[in-house]
C-alpha cells in the first residue's frame, strides 16, 4: 500500500474553464453586432422616408402654387407621403421586434452559460470532496493494518521498556515510508500514550488522552476491522498542528476478534495535504472562486485562499440536496457537493464548496 497513494490520485479532468466562457462571449458579441445592424439600417431608412415625406410636402406646396395644373402632380405626392410613412412604421416595428428578438437571445444565452458554469462548479465540488475520500480511505486502511503489527500487538499487551522502544522504532520506520503523518501514537485501554513514532521531536509517552473523542470512540469498537475518523482539529500535543486523527483497537494475538488490548491513533498531516487538493481543483482566473472542503457542521476545513480553517462557518442553502448551485443575495454563485464516500469509507458528512465572485 503507497504511503502517498491518496495523493497521488489525480484530478477528474475538467474542460478548461475558458471554453464556455467563450463560446457565451462570441454568441453574445455577434448578437450584440446583429442588434447594432438592425438599429443602425432601420435608422437610414427612417432618414431616407424623412426626406421622401419632406420631398412630397414640397411637391404638395408646388403643386398649389401651379393650381389646376398642378393638381395630378399633387396625387403623386400624396402616395409617396403614404408610402414614406408606411415604410417608417414598418422600419420602427423592425426594430423594436429584432431589438427585443436579440434581447430575448442575450439573456437566454446569459442563463445557458451561467447553468453551465454552475454545473462545471458543482463537478469540481464533486471533485474536491471525492479526492479527499479516496485519500482518507487509505489512512482508514492503514490504521487497521498497523494495528496488527506484532511490535504494536506485542507492547499493548505488556508494555515493558524493551518492547516500547521496539514498537517506537516500528511506528518510526512507518512514518519514514508514510510521509503523510505527523505522529503514530500506542495508547493503552486508560488512554495512556505508551509509545510513539516520533520520540524525538513529540515527547507523548506518559500524556493521557482519554478525553479525545477519537479515543472514546476507539474504544467501543466491536471488532479490528472497524476505525474511527475523527473530526480535523488542531492537536496540542504536536504542536497545534491541524490533523486528522484515525483509530482501530489493537486486539490480543492481532486478531480482528481479539480482545481489546490497546489503541492505535495515526495522526494524518492535514493541512499541507487539504490544501494541495483545494489548490489544484481547476477554476479558471475570472471565476474568482474559492474551493473550500467544510465539515458536516458547515465548518471550514480547508480553503485555497487558506483563510478561516477550523474557525469560520458558512451557511449553505442545500434545499435537502446533495449537491447543487445558487446565487445568494449579492449575486455571488455558490456550488456544492456532499461527500460521496469511496470504498467502506463513507464520508463525515463533509462537503466539497465553491464560492464564485459576481
Amino acid at each position: 500500500m503507497s504511503a502517498a497513494l491518496g495523493l497521488k490520485a489525480k484530478p477528474i479532468a475538467a474542460e478548461p474553464a475558458e471554453d464556455d466562457s467563450d463560446i457565451s462571449a462570441l454568441i453574445n458579441r455577434l448578437t450584440a453586432e446583429v442588434n447594432q445592424i438592425a438599429v443602425d439600417k432601420t435608422k437610414a431608412i427612417q432618414q431616407i422616408t424623412n426626406q421622401m415625406k419632406m420631398l412630397a410636402l414640397n411637391a404638395l406646396i408646388e403643386s398649389s402654387r401651379a393650381g389646376a395644373q398642378g393638381a395630378g402632380f399633387a396625387v403623386v405626392a400624396q402616395e409617396v407621403r403614404g408610402v414614406g410613412q408606411q415604410v417608417e412604421t414598418i422600419a420602427r416595428e423592425l426594430e423594436t421586434q429584432l431589438t427585443k428578438r436579440t434581447g430575448d437571445l442575450v439573456a437566454s444565452i446569459d442563463r445557458m452559460s451561467q447553468r453551465s458554469r454552475g454545473e462545471r462548479m458543482v463537478d469540481l465540488s464533486l471533485n474536491a470532496v471525492e479526492l479527499i475520500d479516496r485519500n482518507l480511505y487509505e489512512r482508514t486502511c492503514d490504521v487497521r493494518w498497523w494495528a496488527t503489527d506484532s511490535a504494536v500487538v506485542d507492547c499493548a499487551a505488556s508494555p515493558a521498556p524493551a518492547a516500547v522502544t521496539y514498537a517506537s522504532q516500528r511506528l518510526g520506520v512507518i512514518l519514514g515510508a508514510y510521509t503523510v503523518y505527523l505522529d503514530l501514537w500506542l495508547c493503552d485501554l486508560d488512554g495512556n500514550v505508551i509509545a510513539n513514532g516520533r520520540a524525538d521531536r513529540f515527547r507523548v509517552v506518559g500524556q493521557n488522552i482519554a478525553h479525545t473523542k477519537w479515543f472514546r470512540e476507539a474504544r467501543t469498537l466491536r471488532s479490528g476491522d472497524d476505525y474511527v475518523a475523527g473530526d480535523v482539529e488542531n492537536q496540542s500535543l504536536l504542536g497545534n498542528a491541524q490533523v486528522a486523527t484515525y483509530c482501530a483497537s489493537v486486539r490480543a494475538g492481532g486478531q480482528a476478534d481479539g480482545t481489546p488490548i490497546g489503541v492505535l491513533a495515526i495522526h494524518f498531516d492535514w493541512e499541507p495535504q487539504a490544501r494541495a487538493i483545494v489548490q489544484g481543483v481547476r477554476v479558471g482566473d475570472s471565476d474568482k472562486a474559492r474551493v473550500l472542503l467544510v465539515d458536516s457542521n458547515f465548518r471550514v476545513i480547508a480553503a485555497s485562499d487558506g483563510q478561516g480553517i477550523l474557525s469560520e462557518r458558512i451557511s449553505l442553502s442545500l434545499n435537502g440536496q446533495r449537491s447543487g448551485f445558487y446565487h445568494d443575495r449579492s449575486g455571488t454563485m455558490i456550488a456544492f457537493h456532499a461527500t460521496p464516500g469511496y470504498e467502506t469509507y463513507r464520508g463525515l458528512g463533509w462537503y466539497g464548496v465553491i464560492i464564485c465572485g459576481a
